[in-house]
């Protein structure tokens, strides 16, 4: 017999994020189902602007994922104003690219903060309220980045690997301990959004809308499903890439240049989301980003033997 999709009307979620983006299409698809849903985003007058535009059974409230006090008061102003916890959306996040001999260490501070660290805090907060209750369901934004390490950008992989095994060993620990709580994580492909501006394509896989992750999401949430890809016909290619030799699965990724996703993007196009992810919460003052420049050509062989140099250019603080 074919698995009966869960109820989701009258239940209470909270999504971080959520004034744009996956994070609002996702608070819209949750408002079809007759769900009450809390937005969350460090941009408190953007996620006013979309609870507004999404009807009474939205609420938004200020959030900085960094912060556990912040995060907190989220959670508790969500059930306060809406209800015991069902669901938390882990969406909040940023995505810099460029090659990571020239990444400063600021730069990589904020990535792991915010895609990692306040994803950690967000299960932490919500099993809180979860486990005493026996009931929930944790939905954890990753990237298909998360399973193949995207060349362009190594720190955001790094954060979406980790939060990919954040999610399988907190399902582990649930099991061990006897608890009915779900969780999920989700890999989409590059979806049309300001963080996916600018970024190149991969041949045979369409850019993705909002509303679909938003609409996988659903269907996670509906039949409990742990691993979500987005679209689903990439799992199968996972699969297939992870059975043959590395050298016949690197030989495919450069033929449908998916090496090129993040390492080709575009960086006029990106550059406004560039800026103000770099001015999203934690605020961390600029510092000096590193270049490396290859080595000058030498006079006979055309590659001298010295060391490659490095250019330090100051950021600037607007």
């Amino acid at each position: 017999m074919a698995k009966q999709p869960r109820i989701l009307a009258g239940e209470t979620a909270a999504i971080t994020g959520a004034a744009r983006g996956i994070g609002r299409a996702t608070a819209a698809a949750f408002v079809r189902q007759g769900m009450r849903v809390a937005i969350g985003d460090v941009d408190f007058e953007a996620a006013s602007r979309t609870a507004s535009e999404l009807g009474p059974s939205t609420v938004a409230l200020p959030l900085d994922v960094t912060d556990r006090a912040s995060f907190a008061a989220f959670l508790d102003g969500a059930e306060e104003q809406l209800g015991p916890l069902d669901v938390l959306v882990n969406n909040a996040g940023i995505m810099q690219i460029g090659r990571f001999v020239d990444e400063d260490d600021l730069t990589a501070q904020r990535m792991i903060d915010i895609n990692l660290h306040g994803v950690i805090l967000g299960n932490k907060l919500a099993l809180e309220r979860m486990v005493p209750r026996d009931r929930g369901h944790i939905v954890n934004i990753s990237s298909q980045a998360g399973k193949f390490g995207a060349p362009g950008g190594a720190t955001y992989s790094a954060t979406k690997h980790a939060v990919v095994g954040l999610t399988e060993a907190i399902r582990g620990e649930l099991r061990l301990m006897g608890a009915h709580i779900d969780v999920s994580y989700v890999m989409p492909a590059v979806v049309n959004t300001e963080l996916g501006s600018g970024l190149g394509e991969v041949r045979g896989v369409s850019n993705l809308e909002p509303t679909e992750v938003a609409d996988a999401i659903v269907e996670a949430l509906q039949y409990g499903i742990v691993d979500v890809w987005v679209p689903k016909s990439v799992k199968r290619t996972s699969l297939m890439v992870t059975l043959l030799p590395r050298s016949l699965a690197e030989g495919l990724g450069r033929a449908i240049k998916a090496d090129r996703v993040l390492s080709g993007a575009d960086s006029g196009i990106r550059r406004d989301y560039e800026l103000r992810a770099a001015r999203s919460a934690p605020a961390l003052a600029p510092g000096p980003e590193r270049v490396l420049e290859p080595p000058a050509p030498g006079p006979e062989s055309g590659a001298d033997s010295i060391p490659e140099r490095e250019r330090i250019v100051q950021t600037s603080s607007d």
